[in-house]
């Protein structure tokens, strides 16, 4: 099998990756029997050295993911990140019609990662998220109490980075995310897996930038949703999702 990550961007301290839907970032105590990670991948495009992953993604959803080649540059860009400095983009598909625009300021208890602390009380954190809405659909198919269903494709902007605030904020709003299985809506999320073969996150990274953690320059890395999230896109005529991330 060759490597699932695409080269985005390569320098001497970066390496910048897509990341397929469905491959875990690194082990965790979720997934123990889980052998295949990102980072193994990306140390093989790092010639076997070993790579510093700076942020996270989260299993199911797809796009851009950076790594630092080195340990100062991964305190640098770790540091940018936790001051806010790292402008992230993210494309999206949801159930309903959101408003042209918004804000979602919606605090969040912490997940932690590990099973068993569960049952203790979780810290509530800030979290903020600003949206636009992209392109709207309606599709003659009755899927919960109306006769058609409605769709939109958004643009999220996540100014803070807690676990899973994407999709428990678009849950708080009402306009959960497509294939999201623990925050979104059963009977659309087995609509479209019926009707395109197979259940994916609607959620995808297209866009970061930052000043570049040695050099100080702006630095922008895109990438376009793979192949299953534009699949999906299709029942939005004459969107083009290729083309949003250079907007």
């Amino acid at each position: 099998m060759g490597n699932p990550l695409t080269v985005l961007y390569r320098d001497d301290h970066l390496l910048a990756v897509h990341k397929p839907a469905g491959l875990l970032v690194h082990r965790s105590p979720i997934d123990k029997h889980e052998t295949e990670f990102a980072l193994q991948y990306a140390r093989a495009l790092n010639g076997g050295q070993h790579v510093y992953p700076v942020h996270r993604l989260d299993r199911p959803t797809s796009g851009i993911l950076v790594f630092a080649r080195d340990s100062d540059t991964a305190r640098t860009l770790g540091m940018a990140m936790m001051a806010g400095e790292v402008a992230k983009t993210y494309l999206a598909m949801v159930r309903g019609w959101p408003p042209e625009q918004g804000e979602i300021d919606y605090p969040l208890r912490e997940e932690p990662e590990d099973r068993r602390l569960k049952g203790v009380e979780q810290p509530v954190r800030d979290a903020l998220t600003y949206y636009r809405t992209l392109a709207t659909t309606e599709i003659p198919v009755e899927i919960e109490k109306y006769p058609s269903s409605r769709y939109a494709v958004v643009e999220l902007f996540p100014k803070t980075g807690r676990k899973h605030q994407l999709r428990r904020h678009m849950k708080h709003i009402n306009h959960p995310i497509i294939g999201d299985a623990n925050h979104g809506r059963g009977r659309h999320n087995r609509y479209f897996a019926e009707r395109f073969g197979q259940g994916r996150l609607m959620l995808a990274a297209t866009k970061m930038a930052f000043r570049h953690p040695v050099t100080g320059e702006p630095l922008t890395v895109s990438a376009a949703p793979e192949e299953s999230f534009l699949e999906v896109l299709s029942i939005f005529q004459g969107f083009d999702a290729r083309n949003q991330r250079e907007q």
